[in-house]
Formats: C-alpha cells, sequence, structure tokens
C-alpha cells in the first residue's frame, strides 16, 4: 500500500444498536424457539432454569436475530448505491444468515426502485456446489454491472480478484487473523476505471476493533480451539522443524476432533477431496516427515475449508428482539472522534520532530526528500495508525471541506503553519507558477513540464532519481531532458520544489 500498489481501507464505519450493546437476553421461565439447521424445523425449548444472553459475537452464530440485521443493513444501505460504480462484499456467518440478509438488502433496495438483481448471495450452496456455475457467477460480478452486491460467506474471502470491490460489510465476528485479512485483501485491489483510492469498512460486530491490534504474523498458538486457517496460514511463518512438527500435530488433534461429528457423507465427500478417509489422512500424516505432511495439508487446504462448513448438529435460538441505531460512527483507533484522532497526529508530529530524520525535512527542506526517505515515513506514520486516508476523512468531519492533502501538506501544516491543501493542487500550482516565470520555454519544454506534472501527481518527489521512472527512462532519461532545457534541469528541479513548498 505504502508503495502505491495496493490501496488502503478508510476509517472504518463502526456501527452499534440497543441490541449489539446489550445484547440478547432470554428471561428465566421462558419458552426459546430453536432453529435446527439440519431439519430445517423450528423448535420449542423447554422453559429456561436461568436467564440466557447472547452478546454481539455470538449474533447470527447462536442466535437468529432478523431484526438486528435489517436494522444494521437499513442503515448501510443509506451509504451504498447499487447503481453507482464500485461493488460491495458483505461477509455473513452461514448459507442461512446469507440467506437472510440477500432477502433483507433486496427489500430494502426494492423500495428504492433497485432491482433485485443488484443484490445476490454467492455460496459454495450454488446448485448444489455445482463448481462450473459458481465460478459462472463469480465471473459475473467481477464483470458485469449486477450483481453490484454480494453476499458471501468464505467463498470470495481469498482467490478471486474483483478491482471493484470498495465496500466490505462484516456481520459475522471472526477470530482468525489471517482471515481476516485475506478479507480485507478482497478490497485492496487497485481499479483507475473507477478512480478508486481506497476502501471502506463496515463493521456492524466489532471484529475491526477486536483483530486490528494483531498486526504481526506469528506462530500458531498451540491450542485446541485454533482454527484450521490458521494452522494452515501459520506454516510459512515457523522456522524450525520442531516448530511445523508441533504444527502438524496441532491439526492431527483438531481432525481427531472434527471427524467424530462428520457423517458418512462428509466423509465420503473428504475422501473424494483428498483421496484418503478422514482416519487414513491423518495417519498419513503420522508417517510422514514433516516437509511431506505441510505439503499434503497444504495441497489439501480446500478440504478444510469443507470440513469448516460442515452443518453443526447443535440448533440456533432465534430471537425477535426489536432494534435500533444507536451510533454509526468513524473509527480512528485509539481515537473515537475525528478531532481526537487529529490532535493525536499533531502530537506526535511535536514529540517526533527532531527524532525521525524524514519528518524534520519535510518540515524544514522538502525539496530535499527522496523516495526513501518519504516511504520510510509513510511506514512509520502507518505503524502508529496515521495515514493520508484516514487524515483526510477525519479533516473532512470536522471542517466539512473535502481536500485530499497529502501526508507532506498535513505535516507542514502542523510544523510552519501552511495552509491544508491538496497534493493535486499545490502541484499544478506550481507547474503553472514555472511556466508563467518563463515565458520563453519552448514546445518541447512546456511537454516536458506537463510530463514532469503528470510524474508528481503520481508520485509527490522531484529529484534526479525522478527521471530514472518508467515514465522517462523510456524517453532517455535525465540526459535526454536535461539537454531539452540547456543543460539546466538541475534549476529547474529547485525552482519547481521551490513553487511547491513556498510559505
Amino acid at each position: 500500500m505504502i508503495d502505491g500498489y495496493l490501496v488502503d481501507h478508510d476509517a472504518p464505519h463502526i456501527i452499534k444498536t440497543k441490541l449489539s450493546e446489550e445484547g440478547i437476553t432470554f428471561e428465566a421461565g421462558t419458552t426459546v424457539p430453536i432453529y435446527d439447521p439440519v431439519t430445517k424445523q423450528i423448535l420449542n425449548s423447554d422453559q429456561l432454569d436461568d436467564d440466557l444472553k447472547f452478546e454481539v459475537d455470538k449474533f447470527n452464530k447462536e442466535v437468529v436475530t432478523e431484526p438486528f440485521n435489517r436494522t444494521v443493513l437499513t442503515e448501510i444501505a443509506k451509504d451504498i448505491d447499487p447503481n453507482e460504480k464500485g461493488k460491495t462484499l458483505v461477509f455473513a456467518v452461514d448459507d442461512a444468515h446469507a440467506d437472510m440478509v440477500t432477502r433483507i438488502l433486496q427489500e430494502i433496495y426494492s423500495e428504492q426502485g433497485v432491482s433485485s438483481e443488484a443484490i445476490m448471495k454467492i455460496t459454495g450452496s450454488i446448485e448444489n456446489g455445482n463448481q462450473k456455475r459458481i465460478n459462472e457467477i463469480i465471473r459475473k460480478f467481477k464483470n458485469d454491472n449486477y450483481p453490484n452486491i454480494v453476499v458471501t460467506v468464505d467463498l470470495l474471502t481469498t482467490g478471486i480478484d474483483v478491482e471493484e470491490i470498495v465496500n466490505l460489510v462484516f456481520l459475522r465476528r471472526i477470530k482468525s487473523r489471517i482471515l481476516f485479512e485475506q478479507m480485507l485483501g478482497r478490497a485492496t485491489r487497485l481499479c483507475e476505471d473507477i478512480g478508486k483510492t481506497h476502501f471502506e469498512i463496515y463493521d456492524a460486530v466489532g471484529v475491526y476493533n477486536a483483530l486490528e491490534p494483531v498486526t504481526n504474523m506469528k506462530p500458531v498458538v498451540v491450542g485446541t480451539k485454533t482454527s484450521f486457517d490458521d494452522i494452515i496460514g501459520g506454516f510459512d511463518s515457523l522456522i524450525t522443524e520442531e516448530q511445523k512438527k508441533n504444527q502438524v500435530d496441532i491439526l492431527i488433534a483438531k481432525m481427531r476432533r472434527n471427524k467424530s461429528g462428520m457423517s458418512q457423507e462428509n466423509r465420503d465427500q473428504f475422501e473424494q477431496m483428498t483421496g484418503f478417509s478422514p482416519d487414513a489422512f491423518i495417519k498419513q500424516l503420522k508417517k510422514s516427515n514433516v516437509k511431506k505432511a505441510e505439503d499434503l495439508i497444504k495441497k489439501n487446504k480446500a478440504a478444510f475449508e469443507f470440513i469448516k462448513r460442515m452443518p453443526r448438529e447443535h440448533g440456533k435460538v432465534i430471537s425477535n428482539a426489536e432494534d435500533e441505531i444507536r451510533s454509526h460512527e468513524r473509527g480512528y483507533g485509539d481515537a473515537t472522534r475525528p478531532e481526537d484522532y487529529l490532535k493525536e497526529f499533531r502530537d506526535f508530529i511535536d514529540t517526533h520532530l527532531n527524532e525521525i530524520a524524514a519528518l524534520n525535512i519535510v518540515a524544514t527542506r522538502p525539496q530535499e526528500l527522496t523516495r526513501q526517505s518519504l516511504k520510510e515515513l509513510r511506514l512509520i506514520l502507518d505503524r502508529n495508525n496515521f495515514s493520508e486516508t484516514m487524515l483526510n476523512t477525519a479533516w473532512k468531519n470536522i471542517t466539512n471541506e473535502d481536500i485530499a492533502a497529502d501526508i507532506i501538506s498535513f505535516i507542514r501544516q502542523r510544523t510552519i503553519g501552511d495552509a491544508l491543501v491538496s497534493k493535486d493542487d499545490r502541484i499544478r500550482n506550481a507547474i503553472a507558477k514555472v511556466k508563467k516565470a518563463h515565458p520563453e520555454f519552448t514546445k518541447i519544454q512546456i511537454g516536458w513540464l506537463d510530463r514532469i506534472e503528470a510524474q508528481l501527481l503520481k508520485e509527490t518527489v522531484l529529484n534526479r532519481e525522478t527521471f530514472e521512472s518508467a515514465a522517462f527512462k523510456n524517453k532517455g532519461g535525465y540526459n535526454v531532458v536535461n539537454k531539452a532545457f540547456e543543460n539546466k534541469l538541475d534549476d529547474y528541479i529547485a525552482e519547481i520544489n521551490d513553487a511547491m513548498y513556498a510559505s
């Protein structure tokens, strides 16, 4: 993202409702309707001996709550227009939940005149798992105008490349950081066709705040609750053979627990996918060396995805408790308000101005910036949760000014009191100022200035290194441009930089 190959997300939309804050409670002495996912029947429980309470992390997993989903989706639909460019991916808990979410969204948008074809469910259940048909529908999502909003479970978390995805909606709480990052990855692709600069996150179940602090790949913790995703993904972060052997043992232990709940049909499916029955697969892992065991596990990742999606025997409680929106705010990490986020940024600049070399250069000598120093500065700021996208959103929220300033402008606004202007305006004004100061420029020289402006709009730094980029190198690089400017290119580089950063 720092290098510009992917886009980052903006401050996430944190949506809270009455039920998500207070939970869903069934009082002692009442009976509870329970949905059986196997028989598809709804049965009443015995009278409860004690109160039964579900917090938001259990919503849609252990308690079916249509009012919560409808309240959240109604709020989100205020922001997302299926008729606009840019697509939306909604993550549901399971296939039944995906059906509910799809139906609710179609109902909400139909009232606004939007075709039901704009919203579609894409899960592994399509035509009883017909892979050819599933692939056709994924291609339709990727290439056609409709569907514009897709509801999925795990099918679209990896392996798809739909560049137009600009919104991710989380209606399921997950514990796997690896899976969470895979989900976020669906929206990071560049898409110049729609002018994509970032993507939005809508979080109604607190997943972002729960997982965002975990930023570095770590070996999987030994434990029976570790997910298959963590086990398989964790191999690449392990170094020693002993660590990897332990990882294999964890997976074997998890397989033993899961196979006891597999129906004969599930066992047949697993064998068809791997060539081994569950018991034979375990035996094969145990007798293989670590490298072969790791390769066998990774090769059959799809089979473990299948195990994860197997229907569970326990039912889900149904709740019709009414819900209402309590808040829809942006999440700025520890800062809950945009003004707090900007204050944290200003405090960071003040504290580290003389400690971080690149920060000091931006404040005092921006003409000396290099690609590497600017990249290092952005990485430091990113580690501290400061990004151009989130700074601009915070600024817009408190001033109602949509400026699209870059990190240089924000830093110089704080350190020397520069007016906050957009990066594009600063660059275009500087080039225009230089052109005006030199009416003697030839048409060829004006053409080179236009190319310099176009390059600066992509990359803010201007020095000799700029002319090693592809935009100039394939036209002869620095020497050719310098010759066009009568061997005075260094002077004009300095003049453009002075114009960009004149106080």
